[in-house]
C-alpha cells in the first residue's frame, strides 16, 4: 500500500468515528479487500485506482451514513474492474453489501449518449434512467453511492479529453445534480454543479471566480459586521441562534446573472449580495427571528419563502428573505432549526445518518410521495422517452402549490396550467375540461398558476375530448408530462387510419414551412425517429407521440447542413445579408422578395446585372425556370443574429379585435411586424398579408403555430409572390 493511500484509509477511519466498533471494523475490512483488489491500477489520472473508492467512501461518511453504506461504497468497482463476484461479496461481507455493490454497478455501466448524438440515443438514456429510478425505489443508498462516485470523478475530469468532459459535465448537470436535489443532499448538489459548470461554460466560470475573489476581502469583513449585528439584536429578544455568513457558489450566481439580466437589473447587485443563516432551536423561534430581522432592517418586497409552512418535496424547510441592511446593501436571510439544517444539508440521505440507540425517522415515506409517484408514472408509461420527460419537467423542476375550490392543497410543477391541474385530479376532469377559473376569475387554459391560487376546472359532458392544441408545446396549454402523456392516450386510442391521415397532414404542412419536399427528407426522418415506414411515424405525429416541435428541430440543422461538397475549399466571404458566397469574389448580396428566403432555408445565388448576387431559395419558381442557369452560383448562410423578412399569408373570418390579436402575439415572442396589407372577401373572409421580421426558420415556425392557434384564423402559410425574372 502507497503512502498516499496508506493516508487516505487512515482520513476515512477517522471520518467514521461516529460509527460503534463493529461498525469501524466493517469499514476497515472493506478498504482493506478494495485496496487488495484494486492492487497495480491506475486511473487516467495517473493516481492510483484504490483513489476513487476510497474517495467516494470519505463523501459517505461525510454525510455519516451507516457502515454497510461506507463499505458498499469501497466495494463499487471490484465487481467490474476486478472481476469479483456477487457470491465472492456475499460469502466475504453478506448479502446486504453485495445487493448495494449490484446496485451501483449497474447504474455504472449505463452507457450515456454522446452529446451530438440524435433520436435513437434518447432512448438509451431513457431506459437508463429508468433502471436508475428503479434501483432508488429499492434502496436509495445505491444512488447516494452512485452520487458519491460520480463527485470523485467530475473531479478529476481534467485528465479526460475535452469530448469527454462536455459529455459528463451535461450528463451530471442534465441527471445528477437535479437528483441530489430532489433528494435534498445539497453538500453533492453544489459541488456537481459548480465542477459541471467549469466544463459546460469554462469562460463565464472564470469570469464568476475572479469576480467573487476580488471583493472576496470586502464581503467577508462586511458579512461579520452584519453577523454581530444580528447576533446582539437576536439574543437582547431572548433567542440564542447560531448566525453564520454563508457561502455562495458559482453556478449559483451564474443563476441569478440570467435572471437579473432578464429583469434589468445590474450585475454588480448579485456579487454585492451578502448571505447569512441563522440557527435556532425550534419553528417558533425561526418565525420570532424572522420578525427581529424585518425590525431591525426593511425586507425588499417578493423576497420571502416560507418553506416551513410549505416545505420542498425533498424535505427542505427554511424562511428565506431578503433585507436592506448595513449600508444599503441586501443580505439574504435564511432562518431554520438546527434540525431543518440537517436535513436541508443532508436531505433523505439524514434518514440513513448513524445515531446509535435511535430508531430511523418515521415520516420518511411521507416525505418520499415524489418517489412513490415516479413508480406509478413507470408502471403507467410504457415508453422509456415519455419516462425520461416525465422526470426532467414534473420531477427536477421546482413546485406551485396550488388549492382545490375545497381547500386540498395540491403540487404542481413550476408553469402548470389548469389543464395540468385538471389532468391531475382525474384523467377524465382533463379530458373533459373546457375552461378553468383562478380565484374565482375565468382565465386562459394555458394561464400560469402560482403559489396559493384557487383553481376551480369548469368541465361539459359534451366535450369531444382533448384539442389536438393541448399538444402544440409553442401553445402551452399542457406543460406537465403527466398531462401530456394523458392527452397522448386520448388520441393513441382514436382510429389508426384517422391518425395516419392527420400525421401526413401536419408533416407536409412542418416541411412546406421549412423549404423542403417530402421526397427530400423521407430517408432521413425514417433514420433520425425508428420507425420501419412513414406510416408507422406519422401515426405517432398523428396523435401526439412525436411533436412539430421535435420534427422541426432535428430537420432544421439537416437542411441546414446539406450543402454540395467541393473539390478544393472556395473563396468564403460574410456579407451583410448574412450570406456567404462560394467562389465569386466580393459581390454584394440582397435577399429576393420573390421567395423571402430565412436561415434554414436551401438558398442559392443570382449573379445580376450591377446588383451583385440576389439570394433565392432552392425552390423558388424564378430560379427553376432560369434559362441562364451559369449565373447560378453557391450560396450558403453566413453569421446568425440578424432579422430576415418574410411575408405571411393569413386567411381567417373577420371578427373586430383580429388584428390586435396577432400583433399581440407576434410581439410576445420578440419578432417585429413591419408591415400589414388586408383584403376582404365577400363571403366573410379576411385575407391579411404580414411581413414579419425572423431571425430563422426555428423561430418562424413557432410563431406560425402560434398563429393558428387565434379564434377564426383558418389557415397560415408563407407567402410567395407571383412569378417574377430574379434580375
Amino acid at each position: 500500500m502507497s503512502q498516499n493511500v496508506a493516508v487516505s484509509s487512515e482520513i476515512l477511519i477517522e471520518r467514521a468515528g461516529y460509527l460503534p466498533k463493529k461498525g469501524l471494523e466493517l469499514v476497515k475490512k472493506a478498504a482493506d479487500y478494495a485496496t487488495e483488489c484494486h492492487n497495480g491500477q491506475k486511473r487516467q489520472s495517473g493516481d492510483p485506482t484504490i483513489t476513487h473508492p476510497l474517495s467516494a467512501a470519505l463523501t459517505v461518511a461525510d454525510l455519516q451514513l451507516d457502515a454497510v453504506t461506507i463499505a458498499a461504497a469501497l466495494l463499487h468497482d471490484v465487481k467490474e474492474d476486478c472481476a469479483i463476484t456477487d457470491e465472492m461479496l456475499n460469502t466475504r461481507f453478506g448479502p446486504e453489501i453485495a445487493k448495494l455493490v449490484d446496485g451501483v454497478t449497474k447504474l455504472g455501466q449505463i452507457p450515456w449518449p454522446e452529446p451530438d448524438q440524435r433520436f435513437g440515443d434518447d432512448h438509451i438514456q431513457a431506459e437508463n434512467l429508468r433502471k436508475m429510478f428503479l434501483a432508488m425505489a429499492q434502496d436509495l443508498r445505491v444512488v447516494i453511492v452512485k452520487l458519491a462516485d460520480r463527485l470523485h470523478n467530475m473531479r478529476t475530469l481534467y485528465a479526460l479529453s475535452p469530448e469527454d468532459q462536455q459529455r459528463i459535465s451535461k450528463e451530471t448537470m442534465e441527471i445528477y445534480a437535479p437528483l441530489a436535489s430532489r433528494l435534498g443532499i445539497w453538500e453533492i448538489k453544489w459541488q456537481l454543479e459548480d465542477l459541471a459548470f467549469r466544463y459546460l461554460q469554462p469562460e463565464q466560470y472564470k469570469l464568476i471566480a475572479q469576480m467573487i475573489d476580488t471583493k472576496r476581502r470586502e464581503r467577508e469583513s462586511w458579512v461579520a459586521e452584519v453577523s454581530d449585528v444580528l447576533r446582539a439584536e437576536l439574543e437582547r429578544h431572548g433567542l440564542k441562534p447560531d448566525v453564520k455568513g454563508r457561502a455562495k457558489h458559482i453556478y449559483s450566481i451564474y443563476q441569478k446573472m440570467e435572471k437579473y439580466g432578464r429583469e434589468g437589473k445590474s450585475l454588480n447587485e448579485i456579487y454585492d449580495l451578502g448571505a447569512v443563516r441563522i440557527l435556532v432551536d425550534t419553528a417558533d423561534q425561526c418565525y420570532m427571528a424572522l420578525g427581529v430581522v424585518h425590525g431591525l432592517w426593511r425586507p425588499i418586497p417578493g423576497t420571502f419563502d416560507d418553506y416551513i409552512a410549505n416545505p420542498k418535496d425533498s424535505m427542505y424547510q427554511s424562511l428565506h428573505s431578503t433585507v436592506m441592511s448595513l449600508n444599503a446593501k441586501p443580505l439574504e436571510v435564511q432562518i431554520r432549526t438546527y434540525e431543518m439544517h440537517r436535513i436541508a444539508e443532508y436531505g433523505v440521505a439524514s434518514h440513513w445518518r448513524y445515531k446509535e440507540g435511535t430508531s430511523r425517522d418515521v415520516r420518511y415515506e411521507e416525505r418520499l410521495a415524489w418517489l412513490r409517484q415516479l413508480l406509478d408514472w413507470h408502471r403507467e408509461i410504457s415508453q422509456a422517452e415519455e419516462l425520461v420527460e416525465a422526470v426532467k419537467t414534473d420531477i427536477f423542476q421546482d413546485q406551485v402549490f396550488v388549492f382545490t375550490p375545497k381547500g386540498e392543497i395540491k403540487d404542481l410543477p413550476k408553469g402548470a396550467t389548469p389543464l395540468d391541474f385538471a389532468y391531475r385530479i382525474h384523467t377524465d376532469l382533463g379530458h373533459h375540461c373546457v375552461g378553468g377559473k383562478v380565484n374565482g376569475k375565468l382565465v386562459s387554459l394555458n394561464a400560469e398558476l402560482k403559489n396559493g391560487d384557487v383553481v376551480e376546472i369548469l368541465t361539459s359532458r359534451s366535450s369531444k375530448g382533448p384539442s389536438r392544441d393541448w399538444l402544440n408545446a409553442h401553445l402551452g396549454y399542457v406543460r406537465t408530462s403527466h398531462g401530456r402523456d394523458k392527452v397522448r392516450q386520448w388520441f393513441k386510442r382514436q382510429e389508426r387510419a384517422e391518425n395516419i391521415a392527420r400525421g401526413h397532414e401536419m408533416l407536409e404542412k412542418e416541411l412546406h414551412r421549412i423549404g423542403v419536399s417530402l421526397a427530400e427528407v423521407q430517408d432521413e426522418i425514417l433514420r433520425l425517429f425508428p420507425y420501419d415506414n412513414l406510416d408507422d411515424f406519422c401515426l405517432q405525429l398523428g396523435y401526439g407521440g412525436i411533436s412539430t416541435q421535435q420534427l422541426t428541430s432535428k430537420l432544421v440543422p439537416l437542411v441546414q447542413a446539406q450543402e454540395p461538397a467541393t473539390v478544393a475549399p472556395p473563396l468564403r466571404r460574410t456579407f451583410p445579408t448574412g450570406v456567404s458566397v462560394l467562389g465569386t469574389g466580393d459581390l454584394l448580396t440582397r435577399l429576393a422578395r420573390c421567395c423571402d428566403p430565412v436561415p434554414g432555408d436551401p438558398i442559392v445565388g443570382y449573379v445580376t446585372r450591377g446588383e451583385g448576387v440576389t439570394i433565392h431559395r432552392k425552390d423558388c419558381s424564378n430560379v427553376l425556370h432560369e434559362d441562364e442557369k451559369q449565373r447560378l452560383v453557391e450560396v450558403a448562410w453566413g453569421e446568425r443574429g440578424q432579422m430576415y423578412p418574410v411575408a405571411i399569408h393569413i386567411e381567417a373570418w373577420d371578427r373586430v379585435g383580429l388584428l390586435r390579436d396577432i400583433s399581440t402575439l407576434v410581439a410576445e415572442d420578440r419578432v417585429n411586424m413591419v408591415g400589414v396589407h388586408t383584403q376582404e372577401k365577400d363571403d366573410g373572409m379576411i385575407a391579411i398579408f404580414v411581413t414579419l421580421e425572423t431571425d430563422g426558420v426555428e423561430q418562424l415556425t413557432r410563431v406560425l403555430n402560434k398563429l393558428e392557434s387565434i379564434r377564426g384564423i383558418i389557415s397560415v402559410d408563407r407567402q410567395l409572390e407571383g412569378a417574377k425574372s430574379p434580375r
